[in-house]
């Protein structure tokens, strides 16, 4: 039985238990932007990766579904600074899973590969074409920026996915840009 007041979270997520320290922080240095930032309280279960968020003041409602997405892009592999853009009404986060595009360990470890390119070449390109930040974890890639850059990012990475050639990838970048 709950007790009468008892305070439900107004957000619970998991995250990968590889991520907790990244979301704590140094000395809980990162939470404790996060709760400052947001006027939030953040209990995070190392064991399990659940992550619940509390509401301590007053704030924008639109707080739970913004830190929503700062939670879930350190989840996704992102450092928190880059994340805490999410806060920002023109920041959003696209998360792409690589797994519509290979079934197998191999397929997606080349797929990776391919988006990732020699020495982080590809990611970087597409960075610097775009202006939208790229974090390549696990089965799925990530993208944090304003909308109007992650529209050609998005393109990008799933044409590298699909098979496309980088320059013909690289090409339709540039056109992008015209």
């Amino acid at each position: 039985m709950r007790r009468k007041n008892s305070i439900e979270p107004i957000l619970t997520l998991k995250i990968p238990v590889s991520r907790v320290p990244v979301l704590i922080g140094k000395n809980g240095e990162t939470k404790r932007k996060i709760e400052s930032i947001a006027g939030v309280k953040i209990k995070v279960n190392s064991k399990t990766g659940e992550v619940k968020v509390y509401q301590e003041r007053n704030t924008d409602p639109t707080i739970p579904l913004k830190l929503k997405s700062v939670i879930a892009a350190i989840a996704r592999g992102f450092n928190p600074e880059k994340s805490l853009l999410l806060l920002n009404d023109d920041y959003a986060l696209r998360i792409i899973d690589l797994r519509q595009y290979g079934k197998t360990k191999n397929a997606l470890k080349r797929i990776r590969g391919r988006i990732i390119g020699s020495e982080g070449s590809a990611r970087q390109f597409i960075e610097e074409e775009t202006g939208a930040y790229i974090s390549v974890y696990g089965h799925t890639v990530a993208i944090i920026g304003r909308l109007e850059d992650i529209i050609p990012a998005v393109q990008a990475i799933e044409m590298l996915a699909s098979g496309s050639k980088h320059i013909t990838v690289y090409r339709t970048l540039k056109r992008f840009k015209e």
